[in-house]
């Protein structure tokens, strides 16, 4: 308490040393905890509902079409492979139920999830409340499709052809079952892969796990192009508008397994950025065929400039090498339109790109663009694919229903 002061006065109050050392720390609490003097929180503007958050945003699960494939970019995604646990002596009946209770239990947790809700019985709810544009997709290898239904096994679902740039690993392989979840925001995202693995213990062993990542949300303009870890805008030449709905869901001439459906190829590609530090700039863009600077082909001036092959420079050679990663990649035929999606990964010393690839027929589309560069890609000196696999995406469902239910044989 303060206490009277007759040396300075009559009636004069001096705080106690008790008092000082209490004001001070409550002084030193307010200031930490952001309050001013009024009891106000310093820059009172920020309490207020910052209108840039973007926890919220939802996508949402139902519909004609899988979310997570054409729906905007994502900062970051996980790609889950699941294998199918057998069921000591079960018949095929037996299986095809296993699947049918897997399917129902992601679909189930992927519409919740994906509306910022937690699944059921969920221990941590409040790690779904922010969403980010969270989505899940999956899709199914060739021995799923058929225990789902044999009659609709596509040609295509099968393990790509051995292209000679390959250094495949077991580890990155095939499994019977892909949860693709995507979305800008880790903690939401890590939290429903795990909602995911939890539900299905009894019924599906996780084969492998691959994290990625494009640049955060709100970093770039929206649907800018991404860079890859070689510094490099990576898709630039994606189909847009009715050319991407054709090249991921066909229409006539380009018939999808099933109608809704489409198909995801998933590469797994080393890059060795220490070897790629030491190449120049002009080099670089030799090899790739178009600038890293703004990704501008090199006969052009703008990212989304048609590559011209047949320009040549004054000593009467081809400015875009026949030999870049331009030039092999660039689709020969109106059906080999692709929908590139990359992310990079760090694992460990070790860097690279997820490649996703969607598109409605693999050998029709993928292939013919993978054994180009196969043959001859320029960039192939500093990249290696480690990891292969191939799924057959199903179509969406409608509310009440789950993914794969029509198609289930009986």
């Amino acid at each position: 308490m303060p206490v009277t002061d007759t040396a300075h006065g009559k009636g004069t109050r001096v705080p106690s040393r008790r008092g000082l050392l209490l004001g001070s720390a409550a002084a030193a609490v307010g200031a930490a905890a952001g309050f001013s003097a009024a009891g106000l929180p310093l820059g009172a503007a920020a309490a207020e509902p910052d209108k840039a958050l973007h926890g919220s945003d939802t996508i949402a699960f139902h519909g004609q079409h899988q979310p997570g494939i054409t729906t905007p970019a994502p900062a970051f995604a996980t790609f889950l492979a699941l294998d199918l646990i057998p069921e000591p002596g079960a018949h095929e009946a037996a299986t095809r139920d296993a699947l049918a209770r897997t399917l129902k239990i992601i679909s189930d947790d992927a519409s919740r999830l994906m509306a910022g809700r937690g699944i059921l019985a969920d221990t941590e709810p409040e790690m779904a409340a922010n969403p980010a544009r969270l989505t899940l997709t999956v899709g199914l290898g060739q021995h799923a499709v058929a225990i789902l239904n044999p009659d609709l096994v596509p040609g295509w679902l099968k393990d790509l052809p051995r292209f000679s740039v390959d250094r495949l690993e077991k580890a990155w392989g095939q499994s019977d079952v892909l949860v693709q979840v995507c979305g800008d925001d880790q903690i939401s995202l890590l939290h429903a892969r795990r909602a995911i693995q939890k539900d299905l213990r009894t019924l599906a062993k996780t084969r492998w796990v691959q994290d990625g990542f494009r640049h955060s949300r709100g970093t770039m303009p929206e649907g800018a192009t991404m860079r890859n870890l070689f510094g490099q805008k990576d898709g630039t030449g994606n189909p847009v508008d009715a050319m991407l709905e054709r090249a991921v869901f066909g229409d006539e001439g380009l018939e999808p397994w099933v109608e809704g459906g489409t198909s995801l190829v998933l590469r797994r590609i080393e890059m060795d950025l220490e070897a790629w530090d030491e190449v120049d700039r002009p080099a670089r863009d030799f090899s790739l065929g178009r600038r890293q600077s703004d990704g501008s082909p090199l006969t052009g001036e703008h990212e989304f400039d048609t590559p011209d092959l047949r320009v040549r420079d004054a000593a009467g050679f081809p400015v875009i090498s026949a030999d870049s990663h331009v030039a092999r990649s660039q689709a020969r035929e109106a059906d080999e339109k692709i929908l590139r999606r990359g992310y990079n990964y760090l694992d460990g010393t070790k860097a690279g790109l997820l490649f996703a690839s969607y598109q409605c027929d693999v050998d029709r589309q993928f292939v013919p663009i993978q054994q180009r560069l196969d043959a001859a890609d320029l960039l192939n000196e500093w990249t290696t694919p480690i990891g292969s696999a191939v799924y057959a995406i199903l179509p969406g469902c409608r509310e009440g229903s789950f993914l794969g239910k029509e198609l289930l044989a009986t």
